[in-house]
């Protein structure tokens, strides 16, 4: 399991349609609906960006792609210098838990967009993944952007 410490953040909230919360995403320049899954995205968006120094440029969040013949959303992508999915992150709610089911859809979602580096996480417990020669093998912090 990788340790995460989310830097503090100011985020921008607001209440609307009936008291339901939304928050202004920074990277999308947008506000979305907040949910627990979004509120973990956000908060590991910060992280990759304010802790890790991830380029903010280089992340997409909530893309569509093709999965066979269905239609996904990744969560997080952030692309390499030559513009190159190389790390895909797939967030879930914090009452969700990070089993076998959850890495399953991730390894699917990198057979549609392949990645060097898988990372699942529901904001408490985050796990990591580095392509191997064969398989996906554990790795134990996130790497450095570029690594």
């Amino acid at each position: 399991m990788i340790k995460i410490y989310y830097p503090h953040h100011p985020f921008k909230i607001k209440e609307e349609d009936a008291g339901k919360e939304y928050i202004f995403d920074e990277l999308r320049k947008q506000w979305v609906r907040l949910t627990p899954e979004e509120w973990v995205r956000q908060n590991f968006v910060r992280y990759l960006v304010e802790i890790k120094k991830y380029p903010p440029a280089y992340i997409a969040i909530e893309r569509k792609m093709k999965l066979g013949e269905m239609n996904k959303r990744f969560d997080i992508l952030i692309f390499d210098d030559a513009a190159k999915p190389w790390m895909m992150v797939e967030c879930k709610g914090m009452n969700i838990g990070l089993d076998k089911t959850v890495l399953w859809q991730a390894l699917n979602y990198n057979i549609a967009i392949p990645v060097k580096y898988l990372v699942i996480t529901n904001g408490e417990y985050c796990y990591g993944y580095k392509k191997g020669l064969i398989d996906f093998e554990t790795i134990p912090v996130l790497p450095s952007y570029g690594q």
